[in-house]
């Protein structure tokens, strides 16, 4: 691994040291990026008043939710600070009215201690840094309120394991394509997948959600080792 970013403890250490390159990286290190955005965001409700984004990064995801809810209440979360203050200056660009009601919370999900009555809880590519995701889904199933909708896009294991290791070696295979990823990237993100990133197959989430109390499960989108996962509270 180079100097550049030294292993972190945490993803949200390790995420903090990667806030000047983290827009360029995500393109460059996620097959099809773009059309996961579009096809989560396609996922959401019509209508949401009040909106809860897990993992809002450098704002990508976030422009889009502002966008589609112009008159809502969305709070962002981000364990890493640095990400979190790009994100407020992105929005307050692009979506004043929503950035003057915005809310940002620096925290883990799993220590998150929120209101209930949120309409959505949306995340992209952000969930799979939790290890024990089952007492989140419940955590997140009272969160929402009645009929409220969870949608999230994530990284997840496949069956079986020659299938998976074909997704992964997909994956490296993309970002080795000429102007994707360097190998010091590669050797990076390699690294950060081994000691924060924790999957499970789409078979694994339904059934923690459906233990949770969800229902109205789906996968709406798959690609290689993302995929798009829908719930109703």
């Amino acid at each position: 691994m180079s100097d550049a970013h030294p292993a972190r403890s945490t993803a949200g250490e390790w995420f903090a040291t990667m806030v000047s390159e983290y827009d360029s990286l995500i393109r460059r290190a996620v097959p099809r990026y773009e059309e996961m955005t579009r096809e989560l965001t396609a996922s959401l409700p019509i209508a949401a008043d009040r909106v809860l984004e897990l993992g809002c990064g450098t704002g990508n995801f976030s422009l889009a939710l502002a966008a589609r809810y112009p008159s809502g209440t969305i709070t962002m979360v981000d364990a890493a600070q640095e990400m979190i203050e790009v994100t407020r200056d992105r929005i307050a660009a692009a979506h004043p009215a929503v950035a003057s009601r915005a809310r940002y919370v620096t925290a883990k999900f799993e220590d998150l201690a929120l209101d209930d009555g949120f309409d959505l809880i949306a995340s992209c590519i952000s969930l799979h840094h939790v290890r024990d995701k089952e007492p989140l889904f419940a955590a997140l199933r009272r969160m929402l309120s009645p009929g409220g909708r969870l949608c999230f896009a994530d990284q997840m294991r496949a069956d079986p394991e020659d299938v998976n290791q074909r997704n992964w070696d997909a994956w490296l295979a993309f970002c080795r394509l000429p102007g994707n990823c360097t190998e010091a990237e590669i050797e990076q993100l390699v690294e950060h997948a081994g000691a924060h990133d924790h999957y499970e197959t789409v078979a694994q989430h339904l059934g923690m959600l459906d233990r949770a109390g969800f229902r109205e499960l789906d996968c709406l989108w798959r690609s290689g080792m993302w995929a798009i996962v829908t719930a109703t509270g």
